[in-house]
């Protein structure tokens, strides 16, 4: 597992001592995110748009078409087939954000003040997956990043898939940085008559509230009842 710059453009420059290059460490954000804001550059300008996502392990083929457990991870978005920000992100450099704020850093003076957080920065190659069961299994993953719900709600039609655009980019080029703790301030401030200190954020999921329109007797999932209550920034 590397503990350097996987490349000079995933080096942290500014704060570079907040910087993570350690896989294990990357995921963990990763797991722990909802949100990933892609960024691409079309025929029309750059573009950046929220995303759900999902990571799984790169799956790689042997010389005999079988599958084997592959190298790495990848990082998986998807969205409608007419989406042309996806569509233009097809075999083209990407940039992948994901971003926790876990609270505000309130300093003694507004120049000093910040946000702790957890953010991850990936680059790379995005790829379309065309084949329909490879696409179908890499939306299972985006789903059950979030709730583990896909076998115990209506499976996707062929129609569904096929009007679904899923790109894949390998988490080889990677980097995270994290900021945690105190403000830090100037010795000439540390006296003085100004207040300093945390206020944290948390998110947690709320209790299931089932859709007006339900015609059935259905039972609320037991992958949803289990997000009540749960920090939603907590790795899976």
């Amino acid at each position: 597992m590397p503990h350097t710059p996987a490349s000079t453009r995933t080096t942290v420059r500014r704060g570079a001592n907040r910087a993570v290059y350690d896989d294990d460490r990357i995921r963990s954000i990763l797991s722990a995110g909802l949100i990933a804001h892609v960024g691409v550059a079309t025929a029309d300008g750059p573009i950046v748009l929220p995303m759900a996502y999902g990571v799984r392990p790169v799956v790689a083929s042997t010389s005999d078409g079988d599958a084997d457990g592959g190298d790495g991870h990848e990082v998986l978005v998807h969205g409608a087939v007419a989406n042309a920000m996806l569509r233009a992100g097809r075999t083209v450099d990407v940039c992948v954000t994901v971003t926790i704020v876990d609270g505000l850093v309130v300093a003694r003076t507004p120049f000093h003040n910040s946000m702790n957080y957890r953010s991850v920065v990936i680059r790379g190659t995005a790829t379309a997956i065309d084949d329909p069961d490879e696409r179908l299994a890499a939306l299972r993953v985006i789903n059950d990043h979030i709730a583990p719900v896909w076998d115990t709600a209506r499976p996707p039609s062929a129609s569904d898939v096929k009007k679904t655009l899923v790109l894949a980019v390998p988490l080889t080029e990677a980097s995270a940085k994290i900021r945690a703790g105190d403000p830090i301030d100037e010795d000439g401030d540390m006296d003085g008559p100004h207040w300093a200190g945390l206020v944290p954020l948390g998110t947690r999921w709320g209790e299931p509230t089932t859709a007006a329109d339900l015609r059935c007797d259905a039972a609320v999932p037991d992958a949803v009842s289990a997000l009540a209550g749960r920090d939603a920034h907590a790795a899976n």
